[in-house]
């Protein structure tokens, strides 16, 4: 990979480790083409994830000792699994790249994202040992390519008007949440029926509305024909959702 390519790159990797759940701090370090298809061997079990915005990418987060890091999750629960541990690290890497929204992460080989050349790889090591390789691709204007360091992420502008009716089709996640908090894996897989769980926000307060994980609305849950609905009370604007 050319230096132009670096910045957003290395600023998404150093966001990831910071984030990962692991018992020694790691160092991200790019590696050249040819190790970086040499990776490839390894990547055939990555979690893998796409973050549409002004500025795309592909990422794909793959740990030496996944076993172990399932186990510490407690995936004998359906509740927690590896994927789940691991997505705070990969919402924190996308975040350097502009207002977007992070798609769902999935386990699955990462084999073609490693091989291609317009993917930058990172050696994640401690203490002089790799124990893991983040991949991540940069994609400006939906079309895989170079994106020079020189240019912030926000550069890139929002998608034209005519570039969105092929996407008008695209079905997308509306979630409406009430609240939130946040709790340990021992307190989560600790849950038992009865138990009680206090939310972050107070009784009669406005419910959330997500479109893909960003917020878009604040709305009032209501009853309809005995279904729970959302009527929508507040429409919020781009620096709303983001913020």
């Amino acid at each position: 990979m050319t230096g132009t390519t670096i910045t957003l790159h290395t600023a998404a990797a150093e966001a990831l480790v910071a984030q990962l759940p692991t018992p020694v701090p790691l160092r991200a370090v790019p590696v050249d083409a040819a190790t970086a298809q040499a990776r490839r061997s390894t990547a055939s079990s990555a979690v893998v994830t796409s973050f549409v915005g002004s500025l795309s990418a592909d990422t794909a987060l793959l740990l030496a000792d996944m076993d172990q890091l399932s186990a510490a999750a407690g995936t004998d629960s359906p509740l927690v699994s590896v994927v789940d541990v691991l997505r705070p690290a990969l919402e924190a890497a996308t975040a350097v790249l502009g207002a977007g929204v992070l798609g769902d992460s999935r386990l699955e080989s990462a084999d073609a994202l490693f091989a291609d050349p317009a993917t930058v790889v990172f050696d994640l090591a401690a203490a002089g040992e790799t124990v893991g390789w983040f991949a991540v691709r940069l994609r400006e204007d939906g079309t895989v390519g170079l994106v020079s360091s020189s240019a912030p992420a926000a550069s890139a502008g929002p998608l034209g008007a005519g570039n969105l009716g092929r996407i008008n089709n695209v079905e997308m996640q509306l979630t409406v949440e009430i609240g939130r908090t946040r709790m340990s894996v021992r307190d989560v897989l600790g849950l038992e029926p009865g138990a009680v769980v206090e939310l972050d926000r107070s009784a009669g307060a406005p419910a959330d509305v997500l479109l893909n994980g960003r917020l878009i609305a604040h709305g009032e849950v209501v009853v309809v024909d005995q279904d729970y609905a959302v009527r929508i009370t507040r429409i919020l604007d781009v620096a709303d959702g983001v913020a």
